[in-house]
């Protein structure tokens, strides 16, 4: 590849987060530039920026890992797309594999709020009681929440509890 192609996509990566490689060399370049995908925090664009991997794909490993399946080498993403590992091989330089302990305030662990009792709701740190028993009480009568911001809405609270939140929820 000329070096004045190799510094335009070079260029192009850098610039746009959302970037889709096309190819294993923009993957090489990318890898270069420093960009790393972690597959236990990726989103589905993330999934979406490597060529080979589907939506549908992408969609199953966001869904696995934010249900607490821990991908933990480039074998583990194969099995959870029941896809040859060597299919993937070629992927693995971007692939980052990072162990997140649950129990650290770093990463904590995250409950479905659609799901939780009321009990599971009040162990969030810092939530009262009587919150966890509204949430629990209007998903009940109202329905499953849509997000964060749903949430927020429907039972009027304000940012700073919102934001304590946010980090111990999943939809």
């Amino acid at each position: 590849m000329f070096n004045f192609q190799k510094r335009a996509i070079a260029y192009k990566i850098r610039n746009d987060p959302y970037y889709r490689f096309q190819s294993l060399t923009e993957i090489q370049i990318a890898v270069e530039l420093g960009i790393k995908i972690d597959v236990n925090q990726a989103s589905i664009d993330d999934w979406l920026r490597l060529p080979g991997i589907s939506i549908h794909q992408g969609k199953l490993l966001v869904e696995l890992v934010a249900k607490g399946l821990k991908l933990l080498c480039i074998e583990d993403v194969a099995a959870a797309l029941s896809i040859p590992p060597n299919r993937l091989l070629p992927l693995e330089p971007i692939l980052q594999f990072s162990y997140y302990d649950p129990f650290t305030p770093l990463s904590p662990e995250r409950i479905n709020i659609n799901q939780a009792s009321v009990a599971e709701i009040a162990q969030i740190p810092r939530l009262k009681l009587d919150l966890a028993e509204s949430i629990f009480e209007n998903r009940q009568q109202e329905g499953h929440y849509r997000n964060i911001a749903h949430l927020q809405q429907r039972l009027n609270l304000d940012s700073e509890i919102v934001s304590q939140l946010m980090h111990y929820l999943q939809f």
